[in-house]
């Protein structure tokens, strides 16, 4: 590796796929972009780190932590070296994440009908029935054009051999979105002509592409249907995405109080008096979004929507009870599913999953838990969950009692070397440790990807722990053209 300022701090990690370089240097895929800032000296690059964070500042491109001590909001920490894929990497990610797709909105279909992939056996009924996100209500609701998953984030890792891995689906209300399309707004200010010298494809196309899934849920009733964002309200920590998104679409953004349910239809408070809405997309969790159904206590739903919704008067995005599908537990049914349905093979891989419910299983991860990750199954932002490695014996022992008290909310993945990506801190380029999370959308047309994601970086070093509530902070994705 020729030694220059910028990539003199730079070393490659044993036994980590790093995203840039190999043993041989550059890798092809980063030549461009390298040989563009590998003479800028570091008042330059300074300068263009200084500027994205401004602009993040001035912006208010946000995140809440609720257990921070230091205040409620905080600037999503933006790294200036983007993540570059090749456009034959991301054509297998794109055909791995739709087939999936595929399968787990088939999946739900099935286990809110006929049941038959729990009659044949391929997943344990328990499993299903024992899930709190198994939403009883949605037996036979039908929805329209079958559609479960409009909207999915589907996280990607790469392990040591470069070899892509799912690692977890999110079918519920994905969030990350905004800061994907905000990422790469502030890309275009700091590096204007690197994007198009790259031959860099476009993610601006995301609003748009959503917004028209969404109409064309309602569409079949009528030409120019209403379509609303409902928000659990600003203290909500993707606030400032379900307001960037309203803004982007051209929808309203409204809170459970601005909707109320007459004769099973819903409908908007406006200044000129009621108007009916006829696709909500919402950001509300399933237990908040009917008090009358759910949670009675819930102020950020609306009480009667569950009704409209199953007498087929209103779309709701994404479906109720999609949670049953991504939880922790489940998603080691995936590639069954996929050849249960599909008739495939899976085109994207699994990580290794032990369901800790197993006697056998639960055993041999007590005698392997330094070498294991330990999660929840329905937790995420990394949050209950335990990194083997770099654990306490107290800590793994109050982890194994809380496993022994109630073992089906927990499984247990081999810890993955996650791959690393250069990032540029104190004034040098730095490994640090990134997954993916690209969103598709899944509407009346078929499965659109955005070529991108949200590239999450574990900032502190040595850290496998990606989620900005824990750290972490973000990139910008490129996909390169053919």
């Amino acid at each position: 590796m020729e030694d220059r300022s910028l990539l003199s701090g730079y070393s490659l990690q044993p036994r980590v796929w790093d995203e840039m370089f190999d043993e041989s240097g550059i890798r092809p895929v980063f030549r461009k972009f390298v040989e563009a800032i590998q003479n800028l000296d570091a008042g330059e690059m300074n300068h263009k780190d200084d500027l994205a964070k401004k602009l993040f500042m001035s912006q208010g491109i946000t995140f809440t932590v609720y257990s921070s001590g230091e205040g409620i909001e905080k600037i999503f920490p933006f790294d200036i070296v983007p993540r570059i894929i090749t456009a034959a990497e991301w054509l297998h990610i794109e055909e791995g994440i739709k087939q999936r797709l595929r399968a787990l909105n088939i999946f739900l279909k099935d286990i809110y009908h006929q049941q038959f992939i729990l009659k044949d056996g391929i997943v344990p009924a328990r499993l299903v029935y024992s899930c709190p996100n198994f939403i009883r209500p949605m037996m036979n609701v039908t929805v329209p054009y079958d559609i479960y998953t409009h909207i999915s984030g589907i996280d990607l890792i790469r392990d040591h051999d470069g070899t892509y891995y799912v690692l977890e689906d999110n079918l519920r209300t994905p969030s990350g979105v905004s800061y994907m399309l905000e990422n790469r707004s502030i890309t275009y200010r700091i590096f204007p002509d690197l994007l198009p010298k790259n031959n860099v494809r476009s993610v601006k196309d995301y609003p748009d592409l959503l917004l028209k899934n969404l109409m064309g849920l309602a569409q079949q009733h009528k030409s120019n249907p209403t379509v609303v964002l409902l928000t659990p309200g600003i203290y909500n920590s993707a606030y400032f995405e379900h307001s960037t998104l309203a803004r982007m679409m051209g929808i309203e953004l409204v809170e459970g109080n601005d909707l109320v349910v007459d004769d099973h239809r819903v409908y908007m408070k406006t200044t000129r008096g009621l108007k009916q809405v006829d696709v909500i997309y919402r950001r509300v969790d399933d237990e908040f979004i009917d008090p009358l159904v759910f949670r009675a206590d819930s102020m950020l739903g609306v009480p009667g929507i569950y009704g409209a919704y199953r007498k087929g008067n209103v779309a709701i995005v994404n479906a109720m009870g999609n949670g049953v599908a991504d939880d922790k537990a489940v998603y080691s049914y995936v590639p069954d599913m996929i050849r249960y349905y599909l008739n495939e093979e899976p085109i994207l891989k699994n990580v290794p999953t032990y369901q800790l419910a197993d006697a056998d299983n639960r055993k041999m991860v007590f005698e392997k838990m330094d070498q294991m990750v330990i999660k929840r199954t329905n937790e995420s932002g990394g949050y209950g969950m335990l990194i083997g490695s770099a654990a306490t014996e107290k800590q793994m022992e109050e982890f194994k009692a809380a496993i022994l008290d109630d073992p089906r909310s927990f499984i247990a993945q081999p810890i993955i070397n996650l791959s690393s990506a250069p990032c540029y801190i104190n004034g040098v380029l730095q490994p640090r440790r990134v997954d993916l999370r690209p969103y598709a959308l899944y509407g009346p047309d078929g499965i659109d990807i955005v070529p991108g994601g949200l590239t999450r970086v574990a900032l502190k070093e040595g850290s496998l722990v990606v989620n900005s509530s824990q750290g972490g902070g973000s990139k910008d994705t490129w996909v390169l053209e053919e």
